[in-house]
């Protein structure tokens, strides 16, 4: 019965999929030269043309891969001003990778594609999962991790989450956008197999598994060629290796060409028709490009119009940020908090031990939905820790508010302002200057927080960045937390050492001092609507943090591989030389200890690991490796756990990282219980690419797999052996 009911359901999708190859073929032969062009390009700032004629009606977009953004004026960056264009924030891309749950991927597409239906929308412009290269990447806060196989699970859930409820999914930025400086003109140069096996595989998986419709190209060069026009990306690789049948359309600006563009795969110019309006009717009626590649553009543009619904804004009859909205942004700002470290167990909060609570910095009370330069959102609400933690502990203490350093700002941006201590001199690219001689917190606020601090029993320090400091189109210079905070929390601690200090940023940051000062660190991020609520709650012990770092903080930035090669910042040619050292591989592999590591993440409770069992001692590279163990909650809070399984080849002939990160599971536990856990890798996940012959290649021999609760701290180890 079961596999009548598999066949039936099989011949029903692929006669839908016949029913659609024909609505295109059919609807293509009716539509004049002109109309298929017409479909190629921006008709406003963020939609493309359909056929009315037809019935065809245009894609429409909605930005930002964490909150839909607000409306725009037709052909300005200008913002309509309505009342009905809010939406939910939700937290950002690096938060949402600190749950390392495909689950919670899979939930935040959902409530996207709810909000960009209730608002007309089409396609979601995101996720963007480009690979965190450098940690002072300015978009490194909308990106996911340093590792291409976590980033590759959470482009698949939340694509599925997407798709699944009615939107398209346009993931970005099709490839290599890994820092934020010049990024319209530099020239990425890296090897074959670092692309392959570092950059890419987000990507394929987001195709592959997740069937992505929409693929947005990125600003940069790939060997020469932007990525708009870029042969080998587009076609050979996205197209014919991974089998994408959907549109291309270029970042907003992103387009360079008219016939290179068009014979390259590029199928929608974005916002407006440069190069795919006049140009390139001109260039079909030339016979610079055949009218079939205009007629195959057409078609993918159909696939994705035919595959997805159209439908009306309802907006200003549904709200489009629900209380449904924010249950699911408040889950998933939970499972992101990080806690780096507890000395003596100073949290959760006892509140009842604390008659007075100093909460000093401003990111106790700042908003991150927007900022910067780029996509934000107009949320409907934020509730910012300070609110939040004088709603849930009311009168049961007493909380005292010092806002202490001068959070950056965009006239600081504007104006050259002081940066970590930098004093900034220009308003593009890079945050640059020259060091500040006599830099100095601001007296007033500083006298404020030290009365604060001392005569509190508890002081809650809010540190890290702002969406000014974190923004498109500027990497930072440096990950020194900006304002003087470092001073600021040396100064309080010799009033009060009882600090816990929240993390608020969407990157590394230098944490050094702060790790000095503070006996608990918390990292909460840009974590959406409910981002405070979710913070509060872990303060106060009723979750328990259970989130993982997606990407190594290193003691210096010198340590990242990048800088400690010297091939950043290049404004010219981004020469990869780490290949695919990228992230903890290479502080691995040159022996640098990071601050905190690549999965570093504590809990309230403690968990015991045991039993380590593979299926078998010997697999065929086409199985699945099953592993096995036993995973006890050995603390007093129920809890989850984000297990991560790791490989090491110890007798290879083939050069490898260390170690690399091949299955991970959340795994929720009361106290004293215990669970019997299992995770799979498929051997082929193994493979390697080959330059030589330019090809996925298995690596037969020896496996050490490496079982734990970061890249750092492993439990238990096994060897297995994969068969030619």
């Amino acid at each position: 019965m079961k596999n009548t009911l598999l066949l039936l359901c099989t011949c029903i999708l692929s006669a839908c999929h016949v029913d659609i190859e024909t609505q295109i073929h059919e609807l293509t032969e009716q539509m004049t030269l002109e109309e298929k062009v017409g479909m190629l390009h921006g008709q406003t700032m963020f939609t493309s043309s359909g056929v009315e004629r037809l019935n065809i009606a245009p894609i429409k977009y909605a930005d930002g891969p964490f909150g839909i953004r607000e409306e725009l004026e037709t052909h300005s960056w200008a913002p309509l001003r309505l009342t009905t264009d809010s939406a939910t924030f939700f937290p950002t891309g690096s938060a949402l990778a600190a749950t390392w749950s495909e689950e919670m991927a899979r939930l935040y597409g959902k409530g996207m594609a709810e909000e960009a239906r209730t608002r007309g929308k089409d396609m979601i412009l995101g996720p963007a999962i480009n690979i965190q290269r450098i940690p002072t990447g300015g978009r490194t806060y909308e990106y996911f991790s340093e590792d291409p196989f976590l980033s590759a699970r959470l482009a698949v859930g939340y694509v599925h989450g997407v798709q699944d409820n009615g939107a398209a999914a346009c993931i970005k930025h099709y490839a290599l956008n890994n820092q934020e400086n010049n990024r319209g003109m530099v020239d990425v140069r890296v090897s074959e197999r670092a692309m392959r096996e570092v950059y890419l595989p987000p990507f394929r998986a987001a195709v592959e598994e997740a069937g992505a419709w929409g693929v947005m190209a990125a600003y940069n060069k790939v060997d020469g060629s932007w990525c708009a026009e870029n042969e080998m990306l587009l076609n050979r690789i996205l197209r014919e290796e991974w089998g994408f049948r959907g549109m291309v359309i270029s970042d907003w600006g992103g387009t360079h060409s008219t016939v290179k563009s068009a014979l390259a795969g590029l199928d929608v110019e974005m916002p407006g028709g440069r190069f795919f309006g006049q140009a390139l009717l001109d260039s079909v009626r030339s016979g610079a490009v055949p009218e079939e590649v205009i007629d195959q553009k057409v078609a993918n543009i159909l696939r994705v119009r035919l595959n997805i619904d159209t439908v009306e804004e309802t907006s200003h009859e549904t709200a489009v940020s629900t209380p449904e909205h924010g249950r699911m942004v408040y889950e998933i700002a939970t499972k992101a908090i990080v806690l780096l470290k507890n000395k003596d167990d100073l949290l959760p909060l006892d509140i009842e031990k604390h008659s007075k609570i100093a909460v000093i910095g401003d990111n106790a009370i700042r908003k991150h939905a927007t900022g910067g330069i780029g996509a934000g959102v107009k949320a409907r609400y934020e509730v910012t820790p300070l609110e939040a933690l004088q709603k849930k502990i009311g009168d049961r203490t007493s909380l005292v508010f010092a806002r202490g350093y001068e959070s950056f700002s965009r006239k600081d941006r504007e104006r050259g302002g002081i940066l970590g201590g930098v004093m900034l001199t220009g308003t593009g690219g890079m945050l640059s200057g020259s060091a500040t001689a006599g830099a100095k917190l601001d007296e007033t606020l500083l006298a404020e927080a030290l009365e604060a601090a001392s005569g509190a029993d508890l002081v809650l320090f809010f540190a890290g960045n702002n969406r000014e400091v974190e923004t498109e189109g500027a990497d930072r210079m440096n990950i020194i937390l900006p304002s003087l905070q470092d001073e600021l929390i040396k100064k309080i601690a010799e009033v009060n050492p009882r600090i816990v200090t929240v993390v608020v940023t969407g990157a590394p940051v230098n944490l050094t001092t702060i790790e000095a000062c503070s006996p608990a660190i918390l990292v909460s991020w840009f974590n959406g609507s409910e981002g405070g609520n979710a913070l509060a709650d872990v303060l106060l012990g009723n979750v328990v943090p259970s989130g993982k770092l997606p990407f190594t903080f290193p003691v210096r930035l010198e340590d990242s591989p990048a800088y400690a090669l010297k091939t950043y910042p290049n404004f010219d040619k981004a020469l990869y030389t780490e290949d695919i050292y990228v992230g903890y591989r290479w502080f691995n592999a040159q022996k640098i200890d990071p601050l905190y590591p690549f999965g570093h993440g504590l809990s309230y409770t403690t968990f015991g690991y045991a039993s380590m069992e593979t299926g078998k001692e010997i697999y065929d590279t086409r199985e699945v490796i099953k592993v096995t163990f036993q995973l006890k909650n050995t603390g007093n809070y129920a809890s989850e756990e984000v297990v991560q399984l790791y490989v090491h080849r110890p007798e290879s002939n083939v050069e490898w990282p260390e170690k690399e990160l091949k299955a991970f599971k959340r795994v929720s536990l009361a106290p004293g219980e215990s669970a019997k856990v299992t995770l799979e890798i498929p051997a082929e996940r193994l493979q390697y690419w080959n330059e030589t012959t330019d090809e996925w290649v298995p690596d037969p021999g020896k496996i050490e797999l490496l079982l734990g609760t970061s890249s750092r701290d492993i439990k238990l180890r096994k060897t297995i052996s994969i068969r030619s």
